[in-house]
């Protein structure tokens, strides 16, 4: 446990750079572009990566050691940030803020692939809680997991309002690489004795799309969850492409950055109780459940554009958003055996997000050019504005509350489904063990 929990406390630290420096980027560029449609294609971009990648990178990690892939993660990513610091430093001023400009998608896509490259290590850390925890204490686990991504989201979305805000987007990166040069030193000094993988010859190196298709398909009701995530990430790529430009319609970016640091308290809360008392004994009848709380709570937050009701529905959102992650993690690590679990966490991965670019790409023109003017002094405004409100905020109000009915609509029949049954007696029965020998663990070197 010692090992695992130096290794958390090592994806928390690479995991706070990440974070901080998407935050930066995304803010950066809507206060200097003001441009909802900016913002959409550069959070439906990094979903896309996402979901590219995640089966190169859950195969990748049933093929190599837990460590190597963690080490490769956090090479990358620092490759990524100081070439995006050289643009950002060589670059004329101007080009930087000209959405036409290569300067300026060559310094995002740079950022987007070194952030990409942290979920390499998410994959390789969802695996290890098999690898390192005992079965009994994995929802206990994953909830820790849960506990270190609040933390960093609530520290990166406070200082990288601070640090756009007093320092410059130059000093954000400047940050960014020292941080993750310092992370990859660390995890140098971790050890994890785990034997290498022997993959089947005849097994793709890059990506094994049957494989897992395979092992998703050996556990009943197992493809379903997987396709309820994909849709409610599919409304959850509304979440991506208008909460920032919502919350700093309301308030300045320092203090965007403040709140999002409060909020983000619900996360770790959420986190600490899972790990002090799991997920009950269904933990898919868990997931399911708060995902009918979560998009309540999408409905009701947006009905005045104040701060309070955002707060507040922000807050209990996040308490329940690593319930709902831990809930999906710990049935995955019962019901897929361990040599499997890279390509079913990475197939997962990539399923799953790949709905939410093309929400962003969508609600980002929608939003843009039809429902902001016309919720603005257009045919919305006339319609509903004299009860609804009217103004650019209230236009992306709407479009998260229709997403919220709709969510809310699917978790119910979800509930009443045959596949929900199937798989919660799938997880009652799986074997204690899921195919794998339980590993000798060594100490970190001195």
């Amino acid at each position: 446990m010692r090992t695992f929990h130096l290794l958390v406390a090592n994806t928390l630290v690479a995991n706070v750079t990440n974070n901080f420096l998407w935050f930066a980027l995304v803010f950066w560029v809507y206060l200097e572009t003001l441009s909802v449609l900016a913002t959409a294609i550069i959070g439906g971009g990094y979903m896309l990566l996402v979901s590219v990648s995640g089966m190169f990178f859950g195969t990748f990690v049933d093929r190599h050691r837990r460590r190597t892939s963690m080490l490769l993660s956090s090479a990358i990513s620092l490759g990524a940030f100081a070439l995006a610091g050289l643009v950002y430093l060589v670059a004329p001023s101007p080009s930087l803020r000209d959405l036409g400009h290569p300067a300026f998608w060559a310094l995002i896509v740079l950022v987007l692939g070194g952030a990409i490259a942290g979920n390499l290590r998410m994959v390789a850390l969802s695996t290890t809680v098999t690898l390192l925890v005992p079965e009994e204490g994995r929802d206990r686990a994953n909830g820790l997991v849960g506990t270190a991504n609040g933390v960093a989201f609530a520290i990166t979305s406070v200082f990288s309002g601070l640090g756009v805000g007093l320092l410059g987007m130059g000093w954000c990166l400047v940050i960014a690489v020292v941080l993750t040069a310092l992370a990859a030193a660390h995890l140098l000094t971790i050890r994890i004795d785990e034997e290498a993988p022997t993959p089947a010859d005849d097994a793709p190196r890059l990506i094994d799309i049957k494989g897992a298709i395979r092992a998703v398909g050996l556990v009943p009701g197992l493809i379903a969850l997987l396709l309820f995530s994909t849709f409610n990430n599919f409304l959850g790529g509304v979440f991506m492409s208008l909460m920032d430009p919502y919350g700093l319609t309301l308030m300045s970016v320092e203090a965007w950055g403040f709140l999002i640091a409060f909020t983000s308290l619900g996360f770790i809360f959420g986190g600490i109780v899972v790990a002090r008392r799991g997920l009950g004994v269904n933990p898919v009848r868990t997931l399911l459940l708060a995902n009918v709380v979560m998009w309540v709570v999408t409905i009701v937050f947006p009905i005045r554009s104040e701060i309070l009701p955002l707060a507040i529905g922000f807050f209990v959102y996040l308490v329940l958003a690593p319930v709902a992650e831990a809930s999906e993690q710990t049935i995955i690590q019962k019901v897929v055996p361990f040599k499997e679990q890279g390509r079913v966490f990475g197939f997962a991965q990539s399923l799953e997000t790949a709905a939410s670019p093309v929400t962003a790409f969508l609600i980002g023109p929608i939003a843009q050019f039809w429902v902001i003017p016309s919720m603005t002094d257009g045919g919305l405004a006339d319609s509903i504005g004299s009860w609804f409100g009217t103004g650019p905020e209230r236009g992306m109000a709407l479009i998260f509350i229709i997403a919220g009915v709709i969510g809310l609509l699917v978790t119910i029949a979800a509930l009443r489904s045959g596949p929900y049954r199937r798989l919660s007696r799938q997880y009652a029965t799986a074997p204690s063990e899921a195919d794998a020998a339980e590993p000798t663990v060594e100490a970190p070197a001195a």
